[in-house]
């Protein structure tokens, strides 16, 4: 008798279990019908950049998440996508950066701003152009063609290079290479700008940023003269974070950019840049990574019989050398992967110089609104190099700079400017390249 009330008890409670059950799956269906609770727990990586489910799920599911579709989660979907975040700035970019400008508050005198008329070489040419001589007279009439956001400026001023270092981190660049003169040395227009270095380096760490050398031609410069030039750097800033070196044959080295370097012989330079030379850097604490300025096809001989490292182009005028000629830069890369060197274009966004040369106007490259430049870096990215260059952040008196400019006139002169965009339009820019640039680097790195 027992048995059998504890078997009917036992029925009637599996029952009542079952309609409860019953019950609580409609109220569920009826309130979540899309089931989309449970699709929102879901952890953030099993969902793909359109909001789709990617976990084992996905294909009972199958659900779009129209609520998750919002722009932080397509950014964060993107990061896993790509991976870790991508840095922002890229030491495989180098912009030439010049620390050469003076204004008298800060150095008494204006430098470089006042740039003179520079005379033809040809007589017969410079006579149409005599009305084009003596100096320009800052701050108003300067020495380029279009005219700085920051005004006539000091490279000296710590607060112009602070501005200065912020402007190259939008642009997505890591390492500028700074126009560099031995202490005591500087250009015809200029000043010794050794002094500026250190405070350039610093602010440059500040920004997460990297300085290299661009080692400008002086008088009585030698291939001896330019080793003991590397010796003073390496011994001098070396020991600074923001002194850059880069890996090359399994070794941090660090990168020297030299300018008009075909003015030597490379078999002078050879003694300094191959291992049997009799002066030579190689192995020792000075050993570096060289770097010739290829004007002409012919300069290629500058690495295999000089020992430099690589070749840069640097002239932002395409066509006005062998080296700047777009056209050219695919058998340059050719002949940098046959002699195990680095092939380094430089690209820059436009070319005018008449403000210093009034004769020089056939070499004008016109910045298209910014297509020019577009051209030139979606050509070397094709190349797939190892370093890009840009020139220039600043090198107002030849129209290269992508540095903020701003409308301006004076009297009968209207500077040219980046209308109708802003004053940054041109760091804005580059930083879109720097970043596709990466995302080739990671892409072909996997």
């Amino acid at each position: 008798m027992r048995v059998v009330v504890f078997r009917s008890r036992f029925y009637i409670f599996l029952v009542i279990l079952c309609v409860v059950g019953i019950v609580l799956f409609f109220i569920s269906s009826y309130s979540d019908p899309a089931n989309y609770n449970n699709i929102i727990k879901i952890n953030k990586q099993e969902v793909d950049a359109d909001g789709n489910v990617k976990s084992s799920d996905s294909d009972k599911l199958n659900h779009k998440i129209s609520d998750l579709s919002n722009s932080k989660v397509k950014q964060h979907n993107q990061k896993m996508m790509n991976g870790t975040k991508l840095p922002r700035v890229s030491y495989d970019v180098h912009i030439f950066y010049y620390a050469w400008y003076g204004n008298p508050e800060n150095d008494q005198k204006y430098i470089h701003w006042n740039h003179e008329y520079i005379k033809h070489w040809d007589e017969s040419v410079a006579k149409q152009y005599n009305k084009f001589s003596g100096r320009h007279s800052p701050p108003g009439d300067i020495g380029a063609n279009f005219y700085p956001a920051l005004g006539p400026y000091s490279s000296w001023n710590k607060t112009i290079i602070r501005n200065h270092m912020k402007q190259i981190e939008l642009s997505g660049a890591g390492v500028l290479a700074v126009s560099w003169y031995p202490p005591g040395k500087a250009d015809p227009e200029g000043k010794p700008s050794d002094s500026a270095i250190l405070p350039i380096m610093l602010a440059a760490d500040e920004f997460n940023l990297k300085v290299t050398f661009h080692i400008e031609p002086y008088k009585g410069r030698t291939a001896s003269s330019v080793r003991n030039d590397i010796q003073y750097i390496i011994d001098t800033y070396s020991q600074y974070p923001s002194f850059y070196k880069r890996r090359w044959k399994g070794q941090q080295l660090p990168l020297f950019y030299i300018y008009d370097s075909y003015h030597i012989d490379p078999k002078d330079w050879k003694e300094v840049f191959m291992r049997e030379g009799k002066n030579t850097i190689r192995g020792t604490k000075y050993d570096c990574i060289a770097i010739a300025l290829l004007v002409e096809e012919v300069h290629a001989s500058f690495v295999t019989i000089g020992g430099f490292d690589g070749i840069y182009t640097y002239f932002a005028a395409d066509g006005f050398t062998y080296g700047s000629r777009r056209s050219s830069w695919s058998e340059l890369k050719k002949f940098s992967l046959e002699s195990s060197s680095i092939f380094i274009p430089s690209v820059g966004p436009g070319y005018i110089d008449t403000r210093v040369r009034p004769w020089n106007s056939q070499n004008t490259r016109t910045r298209l609104d910014g297509d020019y430049y577009n051209k030139g870096m979606d050509i070397a990215l094709g190349l797939n190099p190892a370093i890009i260059s840009i020139t220039s952040l600043n090198e107002w008196h030849e129209g290269t700079q992508i540095e903020e400019a701003i409308e301006k006139e004076y009297k009968d002169f209207k500077y040219l400017n980046y209308r109708p965009h802003r004053s940054d339009y041109y760091l804005r820019l580059t930083r879109k390249w720097v970043l596709k640039f990466m995302k080739n680097k990671r892409q072909g790195s996997l």
